[in-house]
């Protein structure tokens, strides 16, 4: 895919003078670090990273819900495995960390309401 560049009345993100022609990917990046929301963007592709991370057997009862805060919330299936994940949380969140830009400061397994 051919990058987009910006060549008319941009300005620096910081408010600096014409910088001439950018890629709108840098561009969108500088935007995003300037308004403080890159990193909580990072965190959300936990959601579809979820299921590498954890692996197979985990992913089958369990399904990543949202992320806030740095906070993945994940249903799971069962009360047995979420006794079970709760013990294994810090191995988790060091897995799902470790593929991630952005790392998630705390993991909360909720029971599933379809049980």
């Amino acid at each position: 895919m051919d990058s987009v560049i910006l060549t008319r009345g941009w300005r620096d993100v910081r408010g600096g003078a014409d910088r001439g022609p950018q890629k709108l990917g840098d561009l969108l990046g500088a935007v995003l670090d300037e308004a403080g929301v890159r990193a909580d963007l990072d965190r959300q592709s936990a959601l579809t990273q979820w299921e590498e991370s954890v692996g197979e057997e985990i992913a089958a009862v369990t399904h990543a819900r949202s992320v806030a805060d740095a906070t993945l919330v994940v249903e799971v299936r069962s009360s047995a495995w979420l006794m079970e994940l709760n013990m294994m949380k810090g191995e988790i969140l060091g897995r799902l960390n470790r593929d991630l830009e952005t790392e998630i400061d705390k993991l909360v397994f909720v029971l599933s309401p379809e049980g």
